[in-house]
């Protein structure tokens, strides 16, 4: 018996949890104006996802689906696409529509029932919101087939969670995106749960990146998080993904903080002290750890900064 092909996923860290570089950080963190950026965008998204489930529990908005630790993952995405570039959301990666240009109103405008929420002003060729779990993987990789039959550098990124990568959708674009070398990315959100099924009871698979491996394409691990790890990553896949190498399937490890929507309740099926232990580890005590160990943060810069987030959540909500 001989081995015709072997295959290895490999997993990036950056930051660890004290907010200490584990290896060489990437050019863009030598920029403090670019490291704040990301950190400001993650702390906005969690004071306007705070304000937004407060609105659904006064009846003020409808169901709404968080996105409570899934900041660095999102942020790291959005700081790592192009304007060109093309996304396909699920329905909570708030962080990467407000860094490409999709407003706070937008978001509540959809979210209390108004599909002309999903009319973006700003990235006006990013698809809508998509409740149908894992078919803006297709989506994504028709976009990223038309981009290459007109031969424009651009590249199309989907997200799908843990549990869309059990849908047939999900493998149907990856094994067309694969088959034609197409510019797009995608991104899985692993965070452990699919409402209330764990990853273990979906999958024998001891990665979900591996799933990358049938359809012909790099499947790679990041700590999502780690907003460098993730910017990096993402940012690496799509330079590829641009240059015509084909496409790419990461898997960004992180942890749903809070219930899956506002119609859900964790506590009936997440241990008290999982959801403990995955506090302390979240993406922002991480960058935030890194800014204070660097000089560039303090409690003072940081109370302003929470009091300018508020103030901007509270303004798009009053207009």
């Amino acid at each position: 018996m001989k081995t015709i092909a072997q295959f290895a996923i490999p997993y990036t860290q950056l930051l660890g949890a004290d907010g200490e570089p584990t290896g060489e950080l990437p050019a863009f963190t030598r920029d403090p104006e670019e490291v704040l950026r990301m950190y400001r965008a993650m702390t906005l998204v969690r004071t306007f996802d705070a304000k937004a489930v407060n609105l659904q529990r006064t009846g003020q908005l409808g169901t709404y689906a968080p996105c409570l630790g899934h900041e660095a993952t999102h942020v790291g995405v959005g700081a790592a696409m192009r304007p060109e570039d093309v996304l396909a959301p699920v329905y909570r990666e708030y962080g990467t529509q407000l860094w490409r240009g999709v407003t706070m109103r937008e978001i509540l405008i959809y979210w209390g029932g108004d599909e002309r929420g999903s009319d973006f002003a700003g990235p006006r060729k990013d698809f809508a919101w998509c409740v149908p779990i894992a078919t803006q993987t297709l989506h994504a990789a028709g976009a990223a087939m038309a981009f290459k039959i007109r031969g424009e550098k651009r590249c199309a990124l989907a997200y799908v969670g843990d549990g869309g990568t059990s849908e047939g959708a999900f493998y149907e674009a990856l094994n067309l995106a694969g088959a034609r070398s197409l510019p797009a990315v995608f991104v899985i959100v692993n965070n452990g749960w699919a409402i209330s099924v764990p990853v273990a009871a979906q999958t024998a698979a001891k990665t979900l990146a591996q799933k990358a491996v049938a359809a012909g394409m790099p499947g790679v691990q990041v700590d999502g998080n780690d907003v460098f790890a993730v910017r990096a990553v993402v940012g690496r896949a799509l330079d590829e993904a641009r240059a015509g190498a084909g496409p790419t399937l990461i898997e960004a490890l992180t942890y749903r903080l809070s219930d899956h929507t506002t119609a859900d309740d964790a506590s009936r099926y997440r241990a008290d002290n999982e959801v403990k232990e995955a506090w302390k580890i979240e993406p922002l005590i991480r960058i935030r750890r890194f800014l204070v160990n660097a000089g560039m943060w303090d409690a003072a810069k940081e109370q302003a900064l929470l009091q300018h987030c508020a103030r901007q959540v509270e303004a798009a909500v009053g207009e």
